[in-house]
């Protein structure tokens, strides 16, 4: 039987009442559903957008085989942590072992077959290289993200598909308030997973003499809950110890004052709307680099 500890990836779950049947008891079924949960989770945690990257190999992976043995028994409420880790990969296939447990115990345990297929014909392939060393990197502990961090010039073409995607795509932030002439003279930082994509960006500037103003922080849709995120903002507070400034500012979405608040940033003054979206202006004292 498996052990919590054995698993990298948790992806936390809390049973809701629709899964529960008449013995009082999640039906069994469901299960699936939560480990099918958790392998969304894991790719997420590898860095790895799961559409963008079959895409970029030009396959897919497709379900060979699922099996279940069941321990006991998760009933409503429940929180449940579900572990994964890719146990086996063969030429063409992966396994995917996982397990459901309620604090240290584990309730039901499951495997997981995959096949790399052509994604049309549903052919079977080799599981491409760069894909089996992703997986192996992350069982093996590896970090799967590299921040850069740098100018415009060098940064500024994955900054900006990134800015788009979020604040004007999504937010419906005009582009003429989201872009402006101070991103050529900031220090910005993006996150590259280990395919080479951008998927987390933001930038540096002076505020006030000896403060820094953070600002433009933005993760791709996919891989926020993840990371990505505070990796880019330890960066840029890396990267203003660096150049000597001794506080950080910034204004922060209303709905992610819980995420800067995590990095030690408090809250400074009444919300206020900027550029249609609420906002809070949150500061942090750096320590010395």
């Amino acid at each position: 039987m498996s052990r919590r500890s054995e698993f990298r990836h948790l992806d936390r779950q809390r049973v809701r009442w629709v899964e529960v049947d008449m013995q009082q008891i999640v039906f069994n079924g469901h299960y699936l559903t939560y480990f099918d949960n958790a392998v969304a989770g894991y790719w997420r945690a590898m860095a790895l957008p799961y559409t963008q990257t079959m895409a970029c190999l030009d396959g897919d992976l497709f379900v060979r085989k699922a099996t279940l043995e069941y321990h006991g028994s998760a009933r409503y409420d429940d929180v449940l942590e579900i572990g994964m880790r890719c146990a086996r990969i063969g030429n063409s296939s992966m396994l995917f072992e996982g397990g459901v447990f309620r604090a240290e115990e584990l309730l039901v345990g499951g495997e997981l077959v995959y096949v790399f297929a052509d994604p049309k014909t549903q052919t079977s392939r080799a599981v491409p290289q760069e894909l089996r060393d992703a997986l192996q990197a992350f069982e093996a502990g590896k970090q799967m993200v590299e921040v850069r961090v740098g100018d415009w010039a060098t940064l500024g073409r994955d900054a900006q598909a990134i800015r788009n995607a979020v604040f004007i795509e999504e937010q419906k932030i005009p582009a003429e308030l989201e872009f402006d002439a101070a991103d050529t003279a900031c220090t910005h930082a993006v996150a590259y997973n280990r395919f080479g994509m951008p998927l987390a960006t933001g930038r540096l500037l002076e505020h006030v003499p000896g403060v820094a103003k953070i600002g433009r922080m933005a993760v791709s849709r996919t891989m926020r809950g993840s990371r990505i995120g505070r990796e880019v903002l330890d960066a840029l507070m890396e990267a203003a110890r660096a150049q000597g400034f001794r506080e950080a500012v910034l204004h922060a979405q209303v709905s992610a004052v819980p995420f800067y608040a995590r990095a030690g940033f408090v809250e400074r003054g009444p919300a206020f709307e900027e550029a249609g979206v609420g906002h809070q202006e949150m500061a942090r004292w750096l320590t010395p680099a």
